[in-house]
């Protein structure tokens, strides 16, 4: 299973959405559950499925989805 897959995983079941269809372009903005709390969730959530931690500079502005899966991919990379 990809990053993105397991992201969409991960996505689907924060803001409890069966089929989300996530695009490296997917903002805050295009999902209607998606607020301030469902992030800080959602966040918490990705950092405990890929065993990986955020420092609050890395998440400060994440503008879109592709951005978060970069840095997912980042940390992961690290930890291999």
């Amino acid at each position: 299973m990809s990053i993105k897959e397991e992201l969409t995983k991960v996505f689907e079941e924060v803001f409890d959405e069966d089929q989300l269809e996530l695009t490296p372009e997917t903002t805050s903005n295009d999902i209607e559950s998606w607020d301030s709390m469902s992030h800080v969730t959602m966040l918490m959530a990705v950092e405990d499925h890929f065993n990986i931690e955020f420092e609050q500079w890395e998440i400060m502005n994440l503008p879109d989805v592709g951005a978060l899966l970069a840095l997912i991919e980042k940390k992961t990379m690290k930890k291999s």
